[in-house]
């Protein structure tokens, strides 16, 4: 299998992990056409009324990391399908991998690791670009994309906020 698609796939597995401790279902759209590659399900008060998310993923070896962010360049497609004033919220997730692949999980009868993390951002009301290929976004560090993250998310969109 070709590493992008590799890298794909653990990042769906990545995201799965997490919705799964926060108690939140995933379904996968059977097309990408509007930068949506999973949406996540979290049951409210009222169960005829599920909180929704819709998440794009990426997934890098890069070394796109600062102090404070991680400064990924994104295609101006999905850059623009993340900014649109949507009514069900949109995040871009990046999961930071190692450069060797068999570095990407550690297991043990006690444990497993995936490693390294995955960061949010909402680029919801984001300027336009005049770029045309891509533009370099930031998901700040103190932004992990965590269980209690992702329930903290739902719970805000749950209100009627936005993450």
């Amino acid at each position: 299998m070709e590493l992008n698609q590799r890298k794909e796939l653990f990042s769906k597995a990545y995201v799965r992990a997490v919705a799964a401790v926060a108690g939140c279902s995933v379904d996968q759209p059977e097309n990408d056409y509007d930068s949506v590659d999973l949406c996540i399900k979290a049951i409210g008060s009222d169960p005829m009324q599920p909180h929704r998310l819709e998440l794009q993923l990426k997934c890098t070896s890069r070394d796109v990391l600062d102090a404070q962010s991680v400064r990924y360049p994104l295609n101006v497609k999905n850059y623009n399908d993340l900014r649109v004033t949507a009514f069900i919220p949109r995040l871009l997730v990046v999961v930071l991998v190692p450069e060797n692949i068999g570095e990407w999980i550690q297991q043990s009868e006690q444990e497993m690791l995936l490693r390294h993390c995955a960061y949010w951002v909402s680029l919801r009301g984001m300027p336009e670009t005049r770029n045309t290929n891509r533009i370099t976004v930031e998901l700040l560090r103190r932004n992990k994309f965590s269980p209690d993250a992702l329930e903290s998310i739902m719970q805000r969109i749950s209100k009627g906020g936005f993450p």
